[in-house]
């Protein structure tokens, strides 16, 4: 697992409480130390009944709190008083999972435990992601609750509906470990380099269809325009994702769907001109060039078993160079839509090629009006396509280049929004 630049040598405090779902907490806890994060557990006494303190400290290779009183080895603090430092210390507290009892006490204000004294001490965002059976969390108490947490400045992540142990079903499961590591990059992201832009990103491959069950595609996996998505949210910005593919979706993006070009244009062209508009518009999308002329209302049959078929081809839209033209021509607006439009400052562009990379891209550069290109070359075997990593090539309107060895299109789409947020600034 990649570290991951927002969690990177942050400060977690990781409060687990009495509920059966600890042990999604146990995951939670592994995967925030992988991704580089520092790790401190506080354990309730019910927690303890569930999983032991020494499973938490073998994740985390850091200790495991339990007792806010004894001050020698074996789950105590250096002090009677140090529960204040490891609140004040923190970038964040998240108690996970958080049971009625405890959200009535914080709620409450109350201080019994180790846990409630470092989230009243504590000055970081806190986080909360209840768990809990049956009916308890819609209870008029538990809401009330819910909502005096909310209007202090609590974090909520909502638990999603499901069985439970008991047998019954409801809301009150706990998110598993991917939403949960969503929800706290978001926070943690707040004041990031892109707090208060809007980035818009597509991702995946256009599908022209020809008939209600064929179509022309690609092999575009969107993993590149996910992971784009990702660190974008991760520098703190709002970001739409225009996708026409089925990965979990980032914490926190819209997603607006697409399918063929033309519905890419339409979406993009909306995101940029109606508001919320954008400051950066990054097109990672595969565009399929060509689309049928005609699209058949049935699914077109086999005549005879040697005859083929013949499909007429027209060109699709350029996207990118749409929104170049529609910016040096904004009078086509109304006044309201230029005014959203010139926000837009950024434009990234993707450039799959098979031969003559750069030469390709550069053309493309100049040709959009981007403001740089990401070039990568599809014949690879180990980058591209359907796969988790790329190698690239960024090439900038002034003529300079970066050239990037193999890594994770995670760590790709970081290098984007580094070059994206030194453009804005």
């Amino acid at each position: 697992m990649d570290k991951i630049t927002c969690l990177e040598n942050k400060r977690i405090v990781l409060a687990a409480t009495g509920s059966i779902a600890v042990y999604k907490a146990v995951d939670l806890a592994s995967k925030l130390t992988q991704a580089g994060a520092l790790v401190d557990v506080i354990m309730t006494d019910a927690a303890q009944k569930f999983v032991a303190p020494i499973t938490f400290q073998a994740v985390t290779g850091r200790p495991v709190y339990t007792d806010m009183w004894q001050t020698e080895n074996g789950g105590g603090l250096g002090t009677h008083i140090a529960h204040v430092g490891l609140g004040e210390g923190a970038d964040l507290i998240a108690i996970v999972p958080a049971t009625a009892n405890t959200m009535a006490k914080l709620a409450q204000g109350m201080a019994d435990n180790l846990l409630t004294v470092t989230a009243l001490a504590a000055r970081c965002p806190i986080v909360l992601a209840p768990a809990m059976d049956g009916g308890m969390y819609e209870h008029p108490a538990t809401q009330a609750n819910v909502n005096t947490l909310l209007e202090r400045g609590v974090y909520l992540i909502q638990p999603e509906e499901g069985r439970f142990a008991s047998g019954l079903t409801g809301r009150g499961r706990l998110p598993e470990t991917p939403t949960l590591m969503g929800h706290i990059r978001r926070v943690l992201a707040k004041n990031g380099s892109l707090a208060g832009k809007h980035v818009v990103v597509s991702a995946g491959p256009t599908r022209e269809a020809f008939d209600p069950v064929r179509f022309i595609s690609n092999h575009s996996s969107g993993k590149q325009g996910y992971a784009i998505a990702q660190a974008a949210l991760d520098a703190g910005a709002d970001v739409t994702l225009i996708s026409s593919v089925n990965l979990p979706a980032p914490i926190g993006a819209t997603i607006v769907k697409m399918d063929s070009a033309l519905d890419l244009q339409s979406a993009v062209l909306n995101a940029i001109v109606h508001d919320p508009s954008a400051d950066v518009l990054i097109m990672s999308a595969a565009v399929a060039d060509f689309r049928p002329a005609e699209r058949a209302e049935q699914k077109i049959k086999k005549k005879g078993d040697d005859e083929g078929m013949h499909i007429t081809l027209e060109r699709n839209p350029d996207v990118l160079k749409s929104v170049y033209e529609l910016r040096q021509n904004p009078q086509k607006l109304s006044s309201g839509e230029q005014g959203n439009l010139a926000r837009l400052q950024v434009v990234v562009g993707f450039a799959a090629e098979s031969e003559n990379l750069l030469n390709n891209a550069q053309i493309k550069v100049k040709r959009k009006g981007l403001d740089f290109i990401v070039a990568n070359d599809i014949s690879a075997q180990d980058a591209g396509f359907a796969v988790d990593n790329n190698r690239v090539v960024f090439l900038h309107k002034d003529g300079t280049q970066e050239s990037f060895d193999l890594m994770s299109k995670a760590k790709v789409a970081e290098q984007i929004i580094d070059r994206v947020a030194k453009l804005l600034s």
